[in-house]
């Protein structure tokens, strides 16, 4: 059915397309254009009342919603989680889990198999947070399943699974370059993560294949004091690097206002994408997270012993809007940080992540307060 969305501010590569229209049939866009004029094709018509007419989200690093964790590595957990947030503006998810047993991986990468399968899935395939980390920084990561990598491991969970699309680690842990340099080379992003690294170890880990970085800021060093010496940490060194790009928790609480302004002027849109890192308890009745320390207090999961942050329960919408309204970052450019930088860095960009003739229907219509109005995923009105 061909649907016209019209009377909208469209953001498109070019820039914004004041008073435009967007057309769209059987999932995918069909024509952006400059008029309001209805199409006498159109066979449904929306009025987006010159409102903002942006492409939807593309969410790289979430744990769950609606009260399921990816974790469980259920058909229902990864539809319950992925359907919460695409009700509040992703429209093409990378499920991810947190460092886990060998068997709690296969479970899931057999069920992120399955589903990335489905015609119009959202789910892109899986991200692996872990477990090959430094006990030092594991923050909320479950240490007794922390661990070095094991090329037995990793070899079997690439070469027998699909749907693996990105595996962070710490680059200084022995092994972890061997690692890098083979999940790179089958297509697999490298993402550096609850890190000690330093710059030798950052920049040995771009050489090897990382070219992305776990929520910049939190589980890594900065700037900091060895003895009397001062050395560059995990944060200072991937600014130095042009080639490595970083995604930050744009709660508001997990990176405070003044560093979200920094890291988009250091690194730029094209460098930075927008992840909320949200657990289970997301949109959720239960207050109650997969794993057992984790409870939520000032509008964030932590630790029960307040000892780390542990995720947060911020949606794609609240990304764009805390970037907006707190943040000060223009709205075209936080919008391209939630979904045409997260494409490009995960290789969707063909199809996804910017409003043009050809690509998926992903679209959202956001008021100028950045509340979000109305969801389109493959065409079809999410509710």
């Amino acid at each position: 059915m061909l649907t016209q969305i019209f009377n909208g501010n469209i953001l498109t590569p070019e820039g914004w397309v004041k008073s435009g229209s967007v057309l769209f049939d059987e999932g995918r866009i069909v024509e952006v254009t400059r008029s309001s004029n209805i199409n006498e094709k159109a066979e449904q018509t929306i009025d987006a009342k010159g409102m903002n007419v942006v492409p939807g989200g593309i969410e790289l690093h979430c744990h769950g919603g609606g009260g399921s964790d990816y974790m469980e590595g259920t058909e229902e957990a990864f539809r319950i989680a992925t359907r919460t947030h695409m009700r509040h503006g992703t429209t093409a998810m990378f499920p991810t889990l947190s460092s886990a047993t060998l068997p709690m991986i296969e479970r899931a990468c057999e069920t992120c198999d399955r589903l990335m399968r489905e015609p119009n899935t959202a789910i892109m395939g899986l991200h692996l947070e872990g477990p090959y980390f430094n006990p030092r920084k594991a923050g909320a990561q479950m240490p007794d399943i922390i661990r070095l990598p094991d090329s037995d491991e990793y070899h079997h969970i690439i070469e027998d699974f699909d749907c693996v699309r990105r595996w962070d680690a710490a680059p200084e842990l022995p092994g972890a370059l061997e690692f890098g340099r083979y999940i790179t080379d089958k297509g697999v992003i490298a993402a550096i993560g609850h890190t000690a690294a330093e710059y030798p170890d950052v920049k040995a880990a771009f050489e090897a294949g990382y070219t992305h970085t776990t929520h910049f800021y939190n589980g890594m060093p900065g700037f900091h004091n060895v003895r009397e010496f001062k050395h560059a940490g995990t944060v200072e060194s991937v600014y130095l690097l042009d080639g490595m790009s970083v995604e930050i928790i744009a709660d508001g609480i997990h990176v405070p206002l003044p560093i979200l302004r920094l890291v988009h002027r250091m690194k730029g849109v094209e460098r930075t994408a927008l992840v909320t890192d949200a657990l289970a308890v997301t949109d959720s009745d239960s207050d109650k997270a997969f794993d057992p320390r984790v409870i939520i207090e000032d509008g964030v999961c932590k630790l029960s012993d307040r000892s780390a942050l542990a995720g947060s329960i911020a949606t794609m919408d609240r990304l764009i809007r805390t970037m907006v309204m707190q943040a000060g970052v223009p709205l075209n450019d936080a919008v391209r940080m939630a979904s045409e930088t997260p494409a490009r860095i995960m290789g969707i960009y063909d199809r996804k992540g910017s409003l043009q003739r050809g690509k998926d229907a992903d679209i959202l219509i956001l008021d100028d307060n950045c509340n979000l109005k109305a969801v389109y995923a493959m065409g079809k009105l999410i509710e």
